[in-house]
């Protein structure tokens, strides 16, 4: 995890052979834009991917493990930065330039010498990205050394991650955008853990409490393995292969194309979650009295800062006094008491409003508003707490059970590895669909045909209420699977669909590698 992000002076090794005829095409006609606007050849590309989530599906704000996967859809970044000279005194200049002029206007940042670029978190505009990813490589580098002052850079930015598809392309621009930043004012050697650690934090600027799997993903990510990523008691990647099967472990990505873009309807949904999460964890550690640390969750509480306390061992002193976990506790059955705990503590079905919690807490609503609601607006008057953290530990639970199948030895000749897979992962959807309510009718509707065209395994991916969904599917089925989208859903949906929409709706998806230089 300390490792470098690497530097290749080719693509060959980033993408599915498949690919790469197309890709290499895409990256000569960024290095020609660049040259074209700006009359001189990059000094370089920063690369970070997208990710597909395969099953943790809303834990990792609340510290629990997840088990994604980068793509080959990427976001890139050519870069040239300024003579390294520049007066301290000097204000950065940057222009900001999108291969999709269509769809990206173009921009210029101008920072001051020991400033940042501004971000206006209430409007939706793709630069937010890049200023974001700017401002967390130069706070770091201002870590290092208070006199810091950014240099300025001509950047042109090609991505093919679809924005609010649930494949993380805010990740993946954040991450693009911090190293071109810390490798064009002097960084040539950046640490994969600083990078993730940091654009963890710069997407938050955007106005999104952001948990830390997609920025995993994207810089963390090796080419043929999934990711295994864990935030307590501190962020920690490890790359898990695949088990060498027959028929081969296949992964199918479909678009509903519902966008859903987390960072403009994070106030009902995304950051919601994320409070209600929170507050649950706050509810049920008053009641049993108590007292819970602060973490590296988004709003500084989480579950598993619950789970932590709640096994430390001892008695509360609440009357009558609750007995504690005992610390010596293996961690799936630790998992199994928390789901227990919250069906006694919180009821199911109950939406709280804001007076209850705030009373449960012994606080003023307008308090509560300040300490949970403000940092990250949300727009909604009840909570439905019960069932997100019954969602949150069963997820949990459903991770380690992947995740011991992927690495059994036995798993390789054991004919029901990929039905048994497959049914966690439809798990996560039922929760995420009727728990966690945060799938749609689109989404489960691509579910239902894959499951009739004989897919072991489906589910969204993502964020949720749109964007794309993930499929455990045979190799031999595969064209069945996606002639049943197609004709049931696709053509449905958009009678006169073009052939290229349908090229792009459904991949089947290689685990990528992460962000390179």
């Amino acid at each position: 995890m300390d490792e470098p992000i690497p530097v290749t002076g080719s693509i060959d090794t980033l993408y599915p052979d498949a690919n790469i005829p197309s890709q290499k095409k895409r990256w000569q006609n960024l290095l020609q834009q660049f040259e074209d606007k700006y009359g001189k050849k990059p000094a370089f590309v920063a690369r970070s991917p997208g990710r597909v989530n395969l099953i943790g599906e809303h834990i990792d704000y609340s510290l629990y493990e997840v088990l994604p996967m980068a793509i080959a859809a990427d976001v890139l970044i050519a870069v040239s930065p300024s003579s390294s000279d520049k007066p301290k005194d000097t204000d950065a200049v940057i222009p900001m330039l999108n291969t999709n002029t269509r769809k990206h206007r173009p921009s210029e940042c101008t920072v001051p010498p020991m400033g940042e670029a501004d971000i206006d978190a209430t409007v939706h505009e793709w630069t937010n990205y890049f200023k974001a990813g700017f401002n967390g490589a130069v706070d770091l580098l201002r870590n290092e050394d208070a006199t810091f002052s950014p240099c300025s850079m001509d950047i042109l930015v090609d991505g093919n991650v679809p924005a609010g598809g649930g494949l993380s392309s805010s990740a993946a621009f954040v991450c693009a955008s911090a190293l071109a930043v810390l490798r064009a004012n002097g960084r040539e050697s950046v640490k994969k853990k600083e990078l993730v650690e940091l654009a963890i934090v710069s997407e938050r600027a955007v106005g999104v409490n952001s948990g830390g799997m997609d920025q995993s993903a994207s810089v963390f990510s090796v080419k043929g393995d999934a990711l295994s990523v864990s935030f307590s008691p501190q962020l920690h990647a490890e790359a898990i292969p695949f088990p060498k099967v027959h028929p081969p472990i296949t992964f199918m990505i479909a678009q509903s194309f519902v966008t859903s873009d987390k960072h403009v309807t994070a106030p009902r949904c995304y950051n919601l979650r994320v409070v209600e999460c929170t507050l649950a964890a706050e509810m049920m550690a008053k009641d049993m009295r108590l007292e819970l640390k602060n973490d590296s969750g988004p709003l500084s509480r989480s579950l598993r800062g619950l789970q932590h306390a709640f096994f430390a061992g001892g008695e509360t002193s609440r009357i009558p006094p609750v007995k504690l976990g005992d610390p010596q506790t293996p961690y799936k059955q630790q998992l199994e008491i928390m789901l227990s705990i919250v069906s006694e503590l919180l009821e199911y079905e109950r939406s709280y409003t804001r007076e209850d919690i705030a009373s449960n807490l012994s606080m003023s609503v307008s308090t509560l508003e300040e300490k949970y609601m403000t940092k990250f607006p949300v727009d909604a008057e009840r909570f439905m707490l019960g069932k997100r953290a019954r969602h949150v530990f069963s997820e949990a639970l459903r991770v380690i059970a992947f995740k011991e199948l992927l690495q059994d030895p036995a798993s390789a000749t054991d004919p029901n590895l990929l039905p048994r897979l497959g049914a966690l992962m439809n798990e996560t959807q039922m929760s995420c669909r009727d728990i966690y309510e945060c799938s749609c009718p689109e989404i489960d509707q691509l579910c239902s045909i894959a499951w009739e065209a004989g897919a072991y395994g489906s589910r969204l991916t993502g964020a949720g209420w749109g964007g794309c969904t993930v499929h455990l599917v045979p190799k031999d089925k595969v064209d069945i699977v996606r002639s049943a989208w197609i004709e049931k859903y696709y053509r449905v949906r958009e009678p006169d669909i073009s052939d290229e929409r349908l090229q792009e709706a459904v991949v089947v998806s290689e685990p990528g590698q992460g962000s390179v230089v």
